[in-house]
């Protein structure tokens, strides 16, 4: 009988640690917040947020270019012997490639450096990274490992290709026929300056305002 007890009494124990432990998580359960599910309208307002912060207009550079203008550092990261090539005016080469023949990666410790060295040099300047077309992914994947080590760089709107061969794709109607492109590329090891004296043409990228290019 004795031992019955002992029994009942430990099943009752047993019985309320349980209940008071489901009680617990019941009320933890439901206590916790609910993830939040970004909706459609979030999502469109976060995507423009991110490409308006990262891309840059290659019309706002080539105005600026042509006004001489320098609040930002280009960089090529085609391979080098495509910059020594030709590159676009200014810019500087940290190569993401060994030779244009070869996909075989530079060491990515080397283009932390360098771009280290680019930010320290010119501290006060936005870092402007290009490569081969707008489709080319190698900018923003060093762009991606660069915000990874602390170095925060944008991304031009068009590649090498648009820059260079579809100049019309990118500057508006009115100018097609007083610009030449040429003026606006480099050869050889220096990144070159900008010598033409073309005529200042209106451009939206003339307008300071939240629109203006």
């Amino acid at each position: 009988m004795k031992k019955t007890t002992q029994y009942i009494m430990m099943t009752a124990v047993l019985a309320g640690i349980v209940g008071v432990v489901s009680a617990l998580v019941v009320l933890r359960l439901s206590t916790e917040q609910v993830p939040h599910q970004e909706s459609q309208q979030e999502k469109i307002a976060s995507y423009y947020e991110h490409e308006v912060a990262t891309l840059v207009s290659p019309h706002h550079v080539r105005k600026a270019i042509l006004n001489g203008e320098s609040d930002f550092v280009l960089v090529d990261v085609r391979s080098y012997e495509e910059y020594e090539a030709e590159h676009i005016i200014g810019a500087l080469s940290v190569p993401a490639y060994v030779d244009k023949e070869n996909t075989q990666k530079t060491d990515k410790n080397r283009i932390i450096e360098a771009f280290g060295e680019i930010q320290r040099e010119h501290p006060a300047k936005e870092i402007i990274v290009y490569c081969y077309s707008s489709a080319c992914m190698t900018g923003r994947k060093i762009g991606n490992m660069l915000a990874q080590n602390g170095i925060y760089v944008h991304e031009l709107g068009v590649g090498w290709n648009e820059w260079r061969y579809f100049w019309k794709q990118w500057n508006y109607p009115h100018e097609w026929d007083k610009i030449n492109p040429e003026d606006y590329v480099s050869a050889g090891k220096e990144p070159g300056q900008f010598s033409a004296h073309e005529k200042e043409l209106p451009s939206p990228c003339n307008v300071n305002n939240e629109f203006g290019c």
